[in-house]
């Protein structure tokens, strides 16, 4: 294992509160997010030794309302012979793999093992298992690990869920990530796996494809059912650096079919999970209560994750996300996003703005410190003669010269979907703002790194 070295950096005093960071360490991808006896558990990314990407492992939190969260013992750590990258974990209640006696029931992780590079040889990355029979408090490596194994140095990343009834069978999706293609495998046990289809290359594909997940929604107009894909991707996203697109459309236990596929240029006219600079890595849980789709994202971004202001630790996690499908005035299918904020949480503030766009005309939402320094955040409102637009400029928001791109504005078109005057809702959260427009059809997450919180909103035109 490597130590890392302190940061030497200036550093923000801040800790988001309802934003999930790791006491002391690095934090990346959220992984095998599963809730088990009234317990929602949060695995992710994690250096249990620095706080910089490295001796990636399976951090472990929980929590009861998805606000508040305890950090937990490592799952599954690094060892010499392999990091545990990305994945997810499912309650095998069938007991299909066979890993619970009798009156147990197996939590079953599914996570790839990433392999040290031989000589000039990239490491290889298969995918593995990992169980738990104790409700997730330990963990045992299955001995006949890898159970998925395509002789790939780039193969990722799994989500697994069960399709069907009780003739079904589990499904994994999983992504070739230099190829920019998402892999279907089926299974009967967790254990033996056999290649379904693939979907892919599609939309934004100048960087790799990883994280993928794959669900059902309800599309609220309609009543119809509706299949998202979720794909992250890094560098190459429309804000820079990293970032996450979707597909809407159906699958039928093997294959997906999008329903709209478009070849441009213009990123702009792909569907993007979050129109901020930091969100990525989205997943969601598969077997939350009420059958609610909820979601978290990784707030940061790789192009400079590591360089962040911050110690002892480094990252946050997104708000919980509950998510919706509905169907626009423009007849297309889009994701609707709601946080989920409980009664709240001390140190988080919560600002709710109707904002009135005219062509030619300019509104700003400042957040500020009320006159504690001079940082702060501007969230312009802007149209022209065809389009609106969002603008958030965080240059002044405090520690900033860490990264040269970190301080540039972000403009986002709002989609034409979405009318004036527009609802606006802005979570701020010491290090975090999540902005939320027309019931969370088009969202805004960007870090910040201020010495005191922004937590007064003000509307100036």
């Amino acid at each position: 294992m490597t130590m890392t070295p302190p940061t030497t950096t200036a550093v923000t005093p801040l800790r988001p509160t309802a934003h999930f960071t790791s006491q002391k360490s690095w934090l990346n991808d959220p992984n095998g997010l599963v809730y088990h006896q009234g317990v929602y558990h949060l695995f992710f990314q994690t250096n249990p030794f620095g706080s910089t990407w490295g001796n990636i492992s399976w951090g472990h939190a929980t929590s009861t309302d998805l606000v508040s969260w305890t950090e937990q013992p490592v799952a599954i750590p690094a060892t010499d012979e392999e990091m545990a990258f990305s994945g997810s974990a499912v309650v095998d209640t069938r007991n299909t793999a066979g890993f619970a006696s009798d009156g147990e029931t197996a939590l079953v992780a599914i996570y790839t093992s990433a392999r040290p590079p031989v000589g000039e040889k990239p490491g290889l990355q298969a995918q593995s298992l990992a169980f738990s029979t104790d409700d997730g408090a330990t963990w045992t490596r299955y001995a006949g690990n890898p159970v998925l194994d395509i002789g790939s140095s780039e193969f990722r990343d799994p989500k697994v869920f069960w399709h069907g009834g009780d003739d079904g069978n589990w499904v994994m999706v999983v992504v070739d990530a230099i190829a920019r293609k998402v892999l279907f495998y089926t299974s009967k046990n967790l254990i033996d796996w056999t290649f379904a289809s693939d979907f892919g290359p599609a939309h934004a594909t100048s960087g790799v494809w990883e994280c993928p997940d794959l669900f059902p929604l309800r599309v609220e107009e309609t009543g119809e059912t509706r299949w998202v894909l979720i794909v992250s991707m890094n560098p190459g996203a429309r804000a820079g650096g990293s970032g996450t697109q979707y597909f809407v459309g159906d699958f039928d236990g093997t294959t997906f079919v999008a329903e709209r596929l478009t070849a441009s240029d213009d990123l702009e006219e792909y569907d993007w999970l979050d129109h901020g600079r930091d969100y990525y890595a989205a997943v969601s849980f598969d077997n939350a209560p009420d059958n609610r789709r909820l979601m978290i994202g990784w707030a940061s971004n790789w192009d400079y994750a590591n360089e962040t202001p911050t110690s002892p630790w480094r990252s946050a996690m997104s708000l919980v996300r509950e998510m919706r499908l509905v169907r626009c005035a423009d007849g297309r299918h889009r994701l609707g996003q709601v946080p989920v904020i409980g009664e709240g949480h001390a140190g988080m503030t919560i600002s709710e703005h109707r904002i009135a766009i005219e062509p030619g005309s300019r509104s700003t939402i400042v957040l500020d410190s009320d006159g504690a320094t001079d940082e702060q955040v501007l969230v312009h409102f802007d149209r022209d003669a065809d389009s609106a637009s969002l603008t958030v400029e965080r240059g002044s928001s405090g520690i900033v010269d860490f990264h040269p791109r970190f301080a540039a504005p972000n403009r986002v078109p709002i989609g034409a979907h979405i009318a004036s005057p527009i609802d606006v809702r802005i979570v701020v959260d010491a290090t975090v703002i999540e902005i939320f427009l027309a019931d969370g059809t088009q969202t805004v997450t960007e870090q910040i790194f201020p010495s005191v919180p922004l937590g007064r909103a003000r509307t100036q035109e």
